[in-house]
């Protein structure tokens, strides 16, 4: 699945725009911590448009969401980072500041009608098929949203796509035709695969060192934060029957169930004593803060002394994001919600990232050398053996039977055979996403007769996909793009 993404993820991009409403019922996903050098609130400047750390935060969360979906909940962090999908994320946002700057040059707009119309026949703010404003909010509310932030949303996605709508193109009858005679050309293959499993390699003492040094620099010990922290007791207690329906009646939004309805107040009363606990918590960690910041702690209550690091976190992304931003000198956390308890923390001390020595490297400069120089073994066995290999057969086939390459499955036939059918060679091969090579002989062509395929829509994607490519291409150069959080 990780290929397929890598493979596909420029159109993954383009087709996952800003849709404001993917926020609604998403979780938040911790996406890593960074230095923002210049600006605190903003992680980089395209044009006369700033991308906002919450932007980029949402955008992360819509696109993990996604995958993880397509993967049917199996779509972790390891394979996120593994996609580089922080960087996608950024790069996702780039790429629509660059269509807002050319929205602004040309003056084009949404107006506040535009929005409202919009939001008001949005269907998960519907109550008995009516707008529910109440429902709006606090489906906003559970997601971290205020309705500004998501009506600003909203509005640069409709810039986008109202910019975008301008620039529509129509598949011509000579277009269609071509792409049709393509889909029709059908080849007799014999092939054969070729994996890593059929290399054996030497990775020696001296090879694997001579490859640290050459690397030195990408062998580096992760960062992370000495701290101590306590955690703060947290309050059950009964209210009378006044105090929850007086904390019901002022917040009466933030109760609603399953199908979007507000509950009653007897449905709502075990999450109101339970609410009305926790802000009874939170006050009282509030003192302990006071206390633990003064050096007057009650000395029954135990400080816990911790090392935490992005990948050893007992806490979560947004403890290790706000201690980046502390010092010695700015040393301790406000309560935080972490877990359901309220943890008040105080930095000790930060631990840089330094060089690892090449025993601490060793086990990520084997993977690195067995990976590349099976690589590379690999490649020249296909160059060795592609003039003269005797492989699979198979029937006359299409860009279309990506089903038929056995030994691949449909993604990956589809790739081979995209691959195949953009070279002009009889004889050849081609690499795969997943390092796979394929050697190819193509035995016999022809022009199938009679295809019933409806090209109009692929026709218009191609155009669409090559005048979007190009537009961003040229947009990147005539608006400068800065980029203030490190490691993106």
């Amino acid at each position: 699945m990780i290929s397929w993404m890598q493979k596909h993820h420029k159109w993954l991009v383009i087709t996952i725009w800003i849709s404001a409403i993917a926020f609604i019922g998403a979780g938040v996903v911790g996406w890593g911590q960074y230095n923002y050098g210049k600006k605190a609130t903003s992680v980089a400047k395209v044009g006369d448009v700033e991308i906002s750390y919450q932007e980029l935060q949402q955008s992360y969360t819509q696109m993990y969401n996604y995958f993880n979906q397509m993967m049917q909940g199996k779509f972790d962090e390891e394979q996120a980072k593994q996609f580089g999908l922080q960087k996608q994320a950024l790069n996702q946002l780039i790429n629509q500041a660059l269509i807002l700057n050319l929205a602004k040059s040309y003056n084009i707009q949404v107006t506040d009608a535009e929005i409202l119309n919009v939001i008001t026949t949005q269907q998960a703010f519907f109550t008995n098929g009516v707008f529910d404003k109440e429902l709006y909010k606090t489906l906003l509310a559970k997601n971290n949203l205020t309705t500004k932030e998501y009506e600003e949303g909203l509005k640069k996605e409709m810039l986008i796509s109202k910019t975008l709508n301008l620039l529509a193109l129509n598949p011509t009858t000579l277009e269609k035709k071509s792409v049709q005679t393509a889909l029709s050309v059908a080849d007799k293959l014999n092939y054969k695969i070729l994996d890593t499993s059929m290399v054996n390699v030497n990775a020696s003492q001296e090879k694997l060192k001579a490859l640290w040094e050459s690397k030195k620099s990408e062998f580096m010990t992760e960062a992370g934060y000495d701290i101590s922290y306590v955690v703060q007791p947290s309050i059950n207690k009964q209210y009378s029957d006044g105090e929850l329906t007086d904390y019901y009646n002022a917040n009466k939004s933030q109760f609603v169930d399953a199908n979007g309805n507000i509950q009653t107040e007897a449905d709502a009363r075990e999450q109101i004593t339970k609410l009305l606990n926790q802000e009874a918590t939170k006050k009282e960690s509030l003192k302990t803060y006071i206390t633990f910041k003064k050096g007057e702690l009650d000395k029954n209550i135990p400080i816990k002394n911790v090392s935490i690091s992005s990948s050893n976190n007992i806490f979560n992304q947004d403890v290790l994001k706000e201690l980046a931003g502390l010092s010695t000198q700015k040393s301790f956390m406000k309560p935080k919600l972490v877990n359901n308890e309220f943890v008040i923390i105080k930095l000790n001390k930060k631990i840089p990232s330094v060089q690892k020595s090449f025993e601490e490297a060793k086990p990520q400069v084997y993977a690195l050398f067995m990976a590349t120089a099976k690589e590379e073994e690999l490649l020249k066995i296909a160059q060795n053996s592609v003039a003269t290999f005797n492989g699979t057969s198979t029937e006359f086939i299409t860009v279309k039977d990506a089903k038929s390459i056995t030994g691949l499955n449909e993604q990956e036939g589809a790739e081979f055979l995209g691959k195949l059918y953009s070279t002009n060679k009889k004889r050849g091969f081609v690499t795969l996403n997943d390092k796979r090579i394929v050697l190819f002989n193509i035995l016999e062509q022809k022009l199938l007769t009679n295809s019933q395929d409806d090209v109009n829509s692929l026709v218009l994607k191609l155009k669409t996909d090559l005048l979007n490519e190009n537009l961003l291409k040229i947009l990147r150069k005539q608006y400068k793009t800065e980029i203030f959080a490190e490691g993106l």
